[in-house]
């Protein structure tokens, strides 16, 4: 009777040890505390604004959303989405980042790979797209490819437990 108890707890032990090591280290949900970007001369400047307010999922089997946006992004004077000045219509576009779909990471190489499903910019979506990363404790943080303008985005994430 030891015997199957042992036997039992530790097919039970390498089942979790197991199940652990398959969950990704960046699962879970994490809240935005930077997006920044780097300009061509050196200088880290806000991409959106002084405050900018996120939301990032990261699921245990491999699905994620983004969710980033300006907080200063300025009201419909109308009060109906349908019925946007260009000029709303083009700040609402530019105060978010938003893309969800699948995931995969490399915790060798620290590289995130998103497959994009749909995203706010729709030249993005059906894309993968491939990103540096650099996890420390609870704050997770990656740098996209430079923009036609040359600035690299810097995006800074703090764990919820």
């Amino acid at each position: 009777m030891k015997l199957r108890s042992f036997v039992t707890l530790a097919v039970l032990s390498v089942v979790a040890l197991v199940a652990t090591a398959q969950t990704p280290p960046i699962a879970g949900t994490w809240v935005l505390t930077a997006a920044d970007k780097l300009l061509p001369d050196g200088a880290r400047v806000s991409d959106y604004g002084e405050k900018p307010r996120g939301l990032i999922l990261f699921t245990p089997d491999g699905y994620y959303s983004i969710q980033i946006y300006r907080s200063d992004r300025q009201k419909f004077a109308a009060g109906d989405k349908s019925k946007g000045t260009p000029e709303e219509y083009k700040d609402a576009v530019m105060g978010m980042s938003d893309h969800f779909g699948r995931y995969e990471i490399d915790v060798v190489k620290h590289i995130i790979t998103f497959h994009v499903d749909r995203s706010s910019f729709p030249n993005w979506d059906d894309t993968t797209r491939t990103t540096p990363y650099e996890l420390k404790g609870d704050v997770l943080s990656w740098r996209v490819q430079a923009r036609p303008d040359g600035s690299v985005p810097i995006t800074v994430l703090r764990r919820i437990r």
